[in-house]
């Protein structure tokens, strides 16, 4: 069993149809023309149009995002620090209360 391919259009073709429905034509109409899925596609791009401008309508990149290059070695090493010093203090905050809690339950007895 194959999956259906969803279309993608491409941004002359969104932007045409979008200028064509704001000069007055139904979104009806324009989708039987250009044998869209469904007139609710042309609502959305011109939701987005209107929103965001000719922009909203460029295809947008697919997957994730490209990671970042390595920050210096000394704002890691730093940063790496911090992280440590926190962990280490909260470590000892948990253990402190946890004596407190345990000398706590030895004097209800």
């Amino acid at each position: 069993m194959s999956k259906p391919i969803k279309p993608s259009f491409s941004f002359e073709f969104k932007r045409d149809v979008v200028t064509r429905f704001l000069a007055g034509e139904s979104k009806v109409d324009l989708a039987r023309e250009f044998d869209l899925s469904s007139p609710k596609l042309v609502e959305n791009w011109v939701r987005k149009y209107r929103a965001e401008g000719e922009d909203a309508l460029r295809p947008k990149p697919k997957g994730r995002p490209a990671a970042q290059t390595a920050a210096p070695a000394a704002v890691t090493e730093l940063e790496r620090l911090r992280r440590e010093n926190e962990r280490l203090r909260a470590e000892n905050a948990y253990l402190g209360k946890l004596r407190a809690l345990m000398e706590q339950q030895r004097r209800s007895r």
